[in-house]
């Protein structure tokens, strides 16, 4: 039996201002938004090439904005995804170049962390 995480639910303030930070800055697909009942919206949003996608919302979690923990991506091509994130406006770090691999840091209007990895030497980062 395969168990794949899917899915990762990150506490926002605003749905709207962080679907588009997601979306416009930094590529996300928009997958899903709608409110299937009463007090719920769901929005799902997947990186491009991942099997697992983020989702935002309304009267999806109790946990308060900003504190979803620290998530990751991996790329094979660090230095594109640094441009593509500082032409797209995101505050991103300069790339830290580490013995185990080459990250940059930013997070999302809430304060949500995320890394962005690339592992030299291994296919697709």
């Amino acid at each position: 039996m395969d168990w794949k995480l899917e899915l990762v639910f990150v506490p926002v303030s605003d749905v709207d201002r962080a679907k588009d930070f997601y979306v416009n800055k930094v590529g996300f697909n928009a997958d899903y938004d709608e409110r299937p009942m009463e007090g719920i919206r769901f929005v799902q949003l997947t990186p491009p090439g991942s099997g697992c996608s983020i989702a935002i919302g309304e009267g999806l979690n109790d946990a308060p904005p900003g504190t979803a923990p620290s998530l990751q991506l991996v790329v094979s091509d660090i230095q594109a995804a640094h441009r593509q994130l500082k032409d797209n406006g995101v505050d991103v770090s300069d790339i830290d170049v580490q013995d185990w691999g080459h990250f940059i840091y930013f997070a999302d209007p809430d304060g949500n962390k995320w890394a962005v990895q690339y592992i030299p030497g291994r296919p697709n980062g």
